[in-house]
């Protein structure tokens, strides 16, 4: 397997209407979501990708597998998720439609690292969970719900200030 972060598109040599399959070593930058920061394991991970030249550009798929470890998003424990990550991409030369054009690819060479950062981010779950019922943390104290006994972690509630002059008339 090659590894690589870039891919010169142009030195696969392909005709339009030909095709090619390359699998190769990917180093993937971490993520930061909600100041926290997330990371790909194993990484560098295996990935294919193929490359099919079309009559003035190229047609990308990239696909890779791994799982992505950070903090819970709402207890801060310890997180983790199986992701199955794949992206397409088409860049046609030539052209003024935005939708034909890869922000991935510059003078035929393809970014293959900032494409897998991308598409490993909008490959995650909304939420990334320790477990799906995770109740997170106590609005008042900070502390686990996910460890408390039912009704066993209650705060009474003070009374609101703005409502204080009411209180007075009614004693």
């Amino acid at each position: 397997m090659a590894r690589a972060d870039t891919i010169d598109l142009g030195r696969l040599a392909l005709s339009p209407g030909e095709g090619r399959r390359v699998d190769l070593d990917l180093v993937v930058e971490g993520l930061e979501l909600a100041g926290e920061a997330y990371s790909l394991t194993p990484n560098p991970v295996p990935a294919r990708l193929d490359v099919s030249r079309t009559s003035s550009g190229h047609a990308i798929r990239l696909a890779f597998s791994g799982a992505v470890k950070g903090p819970c998003m709402r207890c801060l424990g310890p997180a983790g998720v199986a992701v199955d990550v794949e992206a397409r991409e088409v860049n046609q030369r030539g052209t003024d439609d935005e939708e034909l054009l890869s922000p991935y690819v510059d003078e035929d060479v393809l970014d293959v690292g900032a494409l897998a950062h991308d598409a490993l981010a909008l490959a995650l779950p909304q939420q990334l969970l320790c477990r799906p019922d995770c109740a997170g943390l106590c609005p008042v104290c900070g502390e686990s719900l996910n460890d408390a006994a039912e009704g066993a972690h209650d705060h009474p509630k003070e009374p609101d200030p703005r409502f204080a002059k009411l209180r007075e008339l009614l004693d």
